[in-house]
C-alpha cells in the first residue's frame, strides 16, 4: 500500500505511522514545576542522540507539565520504565492536574537525585540526572508551528542498580525495559544478540 501523509488515506481503521516507527524506548520523565511539586509522565517519542557528551531528547505532543517544568527549572530526570513497573508507568500517564502527584496515583516511592534537584523513581533500575539544553517547539514544511514540543537535556548523572550490571556491563535481560510500539502495544525486551561491525 501507499499512502501521502498529508491526507492519510491509508484506509486503515487506525494511522500505521507509529506502529511502523517502533519499537521506540520510553521516557519516563520526573520533574518538579517551581513550586516543588512533582510530576511524572512517560513519553514515547524517547531516545538518546549523543554519547559524548550524553544527550537525550524527548518530545511532547502539546505543551504539558513535563515541559513546562524543565523550561522552568532547568532539570529532569529519566527513570527505566521495566517490565515490573508496567502498570505504574501506565498509571503515570493519566491525564492529571499540576496538584496531583504522579508518584502518589501510581504508588511510587521517590528517591532524591544527586546533582539536580528532580526526585527519581526509586524503584527504577536506572536512571538520567538532566539539564536542560532547550526546548524547540517544531514547525511544519510550510513553517507553521506544530503542537510538537522537543526537549534536549544532557545527562549528568547516571544511577545504575548493581543488580543488573554481569560481568562488567549492563544485562539488559535483567532491566526488561519496555518499549512502545503502534496503537495499545507495547514489547519488553527479554532476549538480546550481538553482531560485530563488519571491517572493510
Amino acid at each position: 500500500m501507499f499512502y501521502e501523509t498529508a491526507v492519510n488515506d491509508h484506509g486503515l481503521p487506525h494511522n500505521p505511522f507509529k506502529a511502523i516507527i517502533a519499537p521506540r524506548p520510553i521516557g519516563w520523565i520526573s520533574t518538579l514545576d517551581a513550586d516543588g511539586r512533582p510530576n511524572l509522565a512517560p513519553y514515547s517519542f524517547f531516545n538518546a542522540v549523543g554519547d559524548n557528551p550524553p544527550i537525550v531528547m524527548f518530545s511532547s505532543t502539546t505543551y504539558k507539565d513535563s515541559v513546562s517544568n524543565i523550561d522552568a527549572t532547568g532539570e529532569f530526570v529519566c527513570n527505566m520504565a521495566a517490565w515490573d513497573l508496567k502498570d505504574a508507568m501506565n498509571t503515570s500517564s493519566a491525564a492529571v492536574g499540576p496538584e496531583t502527584s504522579e508518584f502518589d496515583l501510581a504508588g511510587l516511592e521517590m528517591a532524591p537525585s544527586k546533582l539536580v534537584r528532580a526526585p527519581r523513581v526509586a524503584a527504577a533500575l536506572t536512571a538520567l540526572e538532566c539539564r536542560h539544553l532547550k526546548t524547540e517547539c517544531l514547525k511544519d514544511l510550510n513553517g507553521a508551528k506544530t503542537e510538537n514540543f522537543v526537549v534536549f537535556g544532557q545527562v549528568v548523572a547516571v544511577h545504575i542498580d548493581d543488580r543488573i550490571i554481569v560481568d562488567g556491563r549492563v544485562d539488559v535481560t535483567l532491566v526488561r525495559p519496555l518499549a512502545r510500539l503502534g496503537y495499545r502495544d507495547y514489547a519488553v525486551i527479554n532476549d538480546v544478540f550481538e553482531m560485530d561491525r563488519p571491517s572493510v
